[in-house]
């Protein structure tokens, strides 16, 4: 029997470009809830913009924020990563010099951003809505990050994963995140971590658990448990590395709800 459900969000549960969740999911994140079945949301966003997004549940359900680096459960942290300060700056200093490019510096509680456009600094706090600190200096940032990013306007171009990599990929873990994104995180961060703190505090096995993904970004998480799934429109390499497939996360909740956790029942 399923116990646990994890989605991604962007490219998952929210489709082209989406900034809210579909009205449907909240009483399906409820009714799981009433089955005795967690619903973990698994994302690269800041948990603070999560809360926002899922606040008709927010009490119903649990988080792994920041690609892995943070898992919260009923407002109590569980563990927050987080890197060397002089790495972190080393990286965002990169990301600001580079033409075209722009930086967030992920903390538990807000983002740091430098915005060279007018653009991205609307594109932070108002479209995606994320609790932001405006800084003008790299001296000003002074509390834990646990992961960096780089945001491409025009999107990612084919070399831009391979820049990154040779720059910081002896360092971290280089990852892209999306269409405009490129995630830089701790070598032992992933959203497979943070679904692996679950299990171990509520003593659920992997087979009792389904994961859904879409990008590079998901495959630890993917290949963490048997019942992962990727979405239909996924990358071949994340494909290759899940179990099975969907358009929507929603329909496979819908069938795990009506076969009241049965797992074989859902896969017919």
């Amino acid at each position: 029997m399923i116990k646990l459900v994890a989605s991604d969000l962007d490219g998952t549960l929210l489709f082209k470009g989406a900034q809210s969740l579909p009205e449907e999911i909240f009483p399906l994140i409820r009714q799981l809830k009433k089955m005795g079945i967690l619903f973990v949301a698994a994302s690269g966003r800041q948990y603070a913009n999560m809360k926002k997004m899922f606040r008709p549940v927010v009490e119903d359900m649990a988080f792994i924020s920041e690609n892995g680096g943070l898992a919260v459960y009923n407002e109590k942290v569980l563990y927050q990563d987080s890197f060397e300060q002089e790495l972190v700056r080393e990286i965002a200093e990169s990301i600001y010099d580079k033409e075209g490019s722009e930086f967030t510096c992920s903390t538990k509680d807000f983002y740091y951003i430098r915005p060279k456009t007018e653009h991205f600094r609307d594109l932070m706090i108002n479209v995606v809505g994320n609790v932001c600190k405006e800084i003008n200096s790299f001296e000003e940032i002074t509390e834990p990050c646990m992961k960096l990013a780089v945001y491409e306007r025009g999107g990612l171009q084919d070399d831009t994963i391979h820049y990154w990599n040779e720059r910081f990929g002896d360092k971290c873990t280089v990852v892209t995140s999306g269409t405009a994104w490129v995630d830089f995180i701790p070598f032992d961060t992933n959203k497979a971590k943070g679904v692996e703190k679950y299990q171990e505090i509520l003593g659920i096995r992997p087979e009792e658990c389904i994961v859904f993904g879409d990008e590079y970004n998901d495959i630890a998480m993917l290949k963490s448990v048997p019942y992962s799934f990727a979405m239909a429109h996924a990358k071949d390499g994340v494909k290759q590395v899940a179990a099975y497939e969907t358009e929507r996360v929603e329909t496979i909740l819908k069938k795990l709800i009506t076969a009241k956790g049965n797992i074989e029942e859902v896969l017919k």
